[in-house]
């Protein structure tokens, strides 16, 4: 009977896992989006972390989710709601529910719906799903029991028997969409290698969902399937963008031949880039875990200085911390990265949450006339080329960059196709050359670019002193004439506009559209999606998204001021507008802002840029 089923093909899918801060649900959501990535679909997800980090068991405040967007074919966002909603605590159910679509299955631990899970949850029956007057279909199962029943002879006390609900949730979501869990079992196998009791005891209760799914039918009418229509070939992976972003500045180092060194003081949500980086010791990757910013951008600078592939990493509270040291690398006009991954502010704010709100910090928050190019990375999957990317111009270019990414494209990860290095493109250093040997100066320059010349110590004849007082342009003297200071803040800020970067590209209805929407960094799923359903519907919208911030591409102007209508939308107060109105003469936008430390929803964005339509 249970074969007989009926198997419904879907082109997209939407499943958010959501339980306590302990119930593991980013690793049940993670494996999820690995089986779903390895057989070929095109996936983004978003991990939202709870704001309570040690919330009280079974809180509302401490209920943590993870939402997955399975397509057959490429998706833009993480979706705007779910298809199925697991709600592993009566808590998870009262928080998550705004998120489930009025078609999606609900699946729920009964054994977490008791009288204290209630009263913790705020409800005021015992009857959960009547009380939020849910219609939706509901896979109610005494998950926990189970659970122990099925681990009953392995030997494990009670508190470790229950950390693996999470495995029979998955196990059930894997039956509702047919997914082999071979890869499943490759992944706990790989992640408790050290603990293979605790990979087998997952393992088996992965199964007992799916049988479980499998036995009963779950309540449901049909189980679904996802089949990939496009499909490159090549070796994919699920990657997060920190790791994406690790990857890029290995990347980079290699193909510039130096080695890769991190100062970084750990820090919500840019640790995991540490953490990835110290595995590497085998690809030449130094990592010195700092005990404060100042120290880990300073270390850095150092490293810089002796010749390597330089890179910190922080997030905004840590900026304005380094934001001294970063003017060091400013005016010895040395290569380094510092990779900003913003979260909600200010001060200490919301660690966990994503906002765009450091932009002006990065493009402006140092004293003195301090200009850095500002790169930001716009998926998770991008973090790599845009990592590459900041590397390539901090190492040719001799200054320091900001990589800008954010909680969500920092967290969140896509199905990434792994590159061929070969076709990156190469990063040459300037280096002093053979010529200057004797007649160095540390300020001697490309008279094309006003780069300055970039002297390894160690190498005889090209002995120099750098530091943060102001110097001779000739000499590399330590001086304070006035005319001289001029001189170099001026060729500072020529070096950096001097940078070439790609035009800044129109997609969409480019030749007429009636509004153009205008965004940067991880906001491009969510604008994109938002013009896509819009062009659909019949309404004539572009979009240009920008990636690199300073310098703005050249085409910016002429692309901004082709439309009758412009809107710029970003999650903060206007800072990308505000930069864009100071650039482009008479650029008057409309603004779509937003500062929820939660990412856009496109129907919110839809019927906003409707509105604007209409004006």
């Amino acid at each position: 009977m249970a074969n007989d089923m009926m198997v419904k093909e879907l082109d997209q899918v939407v499943v958010r896992f959501s339980g306590d801060s302990g119930d593991g649900m980013q690793l049940a959501g993670n494996i999820f989006s690995t089986v779903s990535a390895t057989v070929g679909n095109d996936i983004s997800t978003f991990p939202d972390y709870p704001a309570d980090i040690r919330a009280p068991q079974g809180s509302l405040t401490g209920v943590s989710g993870f939402q997955v967007h399975i397509g057959a074919s490429k998706v833009f966002t993480p979706g705007d709601k779910c298809d199925v909603l697991v709600a592993m605590n009566a808590a998870a159910l009262k928080t998550q529910y705004k998120f489930a679509k009025s078609t999606a299955c609900i699946i729920i631990d009964t054994d977490c719906f008791q009288a204290s899970d209630l009263q913790k949850a705020a409800f005021k029956t015992d009857n959960p799903i009547e009380e939020m007057g849910i219609k939706q279909d509901v896979i109610a199962a005494p998950i926990s029991q189970m659970v122990k029943d099925c681990l009953a002879e392995t030997g494990m006390d009670n508190k470790a028997m229950l950390k693996c609900r999470n495995m029979f949730a998955l196990g059930l979501v894997c039956w509702l969409f047919n997914r082999d869990l071979k890869i499943a079992e490759d992944f706990l196998r790989e992640k408790f290698a050290k603990k293979p009791e605790i990979a087998e005891a997952n393992i088996k209760v992965i199964h007992a969902g799916y049988d479980y799914g499998h036995n009963t039918h779950a309540s449901v009418a049909h189980t679904y399937k996802i089949e990939s229509k496009i499909k490159t070939p090549g070796i994919y992976m699920d990657i997060m963008g920190n790791k994406a972003t690790a990857y890029g500045f290995i990347a980079a180092a290699e193909k510039a031949g130096l080695k890769l060194f991190l100062g970084s003081y750990p820090i919500t949500p840019a640790t995991d880039v540490l953490h990835e980086l110290s595995k590497h010791k085998s690809l030449g990757v130094i990592t010195v875990q700092c005990e404060d910013e100042i120290s880990g951008c300073a270390t850095a600078i150092g490293a810089s200085f002796a010749g390597a592939l330089a890179v910190t990493t922080t997030s905004g509270p840590g900026v304005c911390l380094k934001s001294e040291a970063m003017n060091l690398a400013v005016i010895t006009e040395l290569p380094l990265v510092v990779l900003d991954v913003q979260r909600g502010g200010p001060s200490t704010g919301l660690p966990t949450k994503s906002e765009q709100t450091d932009l002006l910090q990065a493009l402006f928050g140092r004293n003195g006339e301090s200009p850095m190019p500002v790169i930001a990375a716009t998926s998770p999957t991008n973090c790599f080329d845009a990592a590459y990317a900041a590397c390539k111009m901090a190492l040719e270019h001799m200054t320091p960059v900001v990589l800008l990414t954010d909680g969500f494209v920092a967290n969140g990860s896509g199905s990434w196709k792994l590159p061929n290095l070969d076709a990156y493109p190469e990063i040459k250093p300037q280096y002093v050359t053979p010529e200057m040997k004797d007649n160095y100066t540390p300020y001697k320059r490309n008279p094309e670019n006003q780069v300055r010349y970039w002297a390894v110590p160690g190498q005889e004849g090209y002995t120099h002193i750098l530091g943060g007082l102001e110097k001779d342009s000739n000499t590399g003297a330590i001086s304070t004439d006035p005319e001289n200071h001029n001189l170099m803040c001026h060729l500072r800020a020529e070096k950096v506009a001097k940078i070439a970067v790609p035009d800044v590209e129109v997609q969409g209805c480019a030749d007429d559209a009636d509004l153009l929407i205008v965004g940067f960094g991880g906001t491009y799923g969510h604008l994109y999606s938002a013009m896509e359903e819009m062009n659909k519907a019949g309404q004539k919208v572009a979009l240009a998204h920008f990636s690199y911030i300073n310098p703005l591409p050249k085409n910016t102007a002429e692309v901004l001021k082709k439309y009758k209508k412009v809107v710029v939308a970003e999650q903060n107060l206007g800072q990308f507008a505000g930069y864009l109105r100071m650039k482009v003469d008479n650029f008057t936008p409309y603004q779509f802002n937003e500062v929820k430390g939660q990412p856009f929803v496109v129907s919110e964005l839809v019927a906003a840029f409707t509105e604007i339509l209409k004006k």
